[in-house]
């Protein structure tokens, strides 16, 4: 059963999240057998210009994790080419092999637009934050301090150095930017193949 790992109203229908989880499943076998994949918009709603980040997960560890933050694509097409990224692209691991694809979680985020926060208004497990400083950028989902224990000091430490900054940087003229995020995904590997 697809989940919502988050407590706020769903924008998206069970129909839509199975379907962004398959085709985030498709988009994957399609680069390993070195094909393009696409579609043509499956409705108007899932049309819409947005940010998203794919999550896959093998064996209870993240295997891999690339989103796009600005709303810059239709949603649908956001999650084929971030899915697809994630699997082969995500300079942290070794591209995803053909005996793994059937055994990988995926998960979904897709975030809201970004505005500029203040430190103390992060709520956690409500608020994705982004910083920007010095030339350097970082990002982190609402569900990855509440994954790790993190409170909000914490959680503001490790966006700096998820950014390649001193961990304190937060306190000393960054630029915050939050967003939330509508977080489902699969309870099971390959889940969303099956309905």
């Amino acid at each position: 059963m697809v989940q919502q790992l988050q407590t706020e109203a769903a924008e998206y229908s069970t129909a839509e999240r199975t379907l962004l989880l398959r085709l985030a499943h498709e988009s994957i076998r399609a680069v390993l057998a070195g094909r393009q994949f696409s579609i043509p918009a499956p409705s108007e709603h899932l049309a819409q210009k947005r940010g998203a980040f794919t999550t896959l997960h093998l064996g209870g560890h993240l295997r891999g994790c690339i989103g796009q933050v600005l709303a810059a694509n239709p949603l649908y097409a956001t999650v084929i080419e971030t899915a697809a990224s994630a699997a082969m692209e995500d300079p942290r691991f070794m591209p995803v092999t053909p005996e793994e694809a059937p055994l990988l979680r995926i998960e979904i985020s897709v975030l809201s637009p970004m505005a500029p926060i203040r430190a103390e208004e992060v709520v956690i497990g409500k608020h994705g934050l982004m910083i920007t400083h010095l030339g350097r950028r970082g990002l982190l989902l609402p569900q990855v301090p509440l994954e790790w224990g993190w409170d909000r000091e914490q959680f503001l430490r490790e966006l700096c150095h998820k950014a390649g900054l001193p961990g304190a940087s937060w306190k000393h003229g960054a630029q915050l930017e939050a967003f939330t995020a509508e977080v489902f995904g699969e309870s099971s590997p390959g889940e969303s193949l099956e309905s």
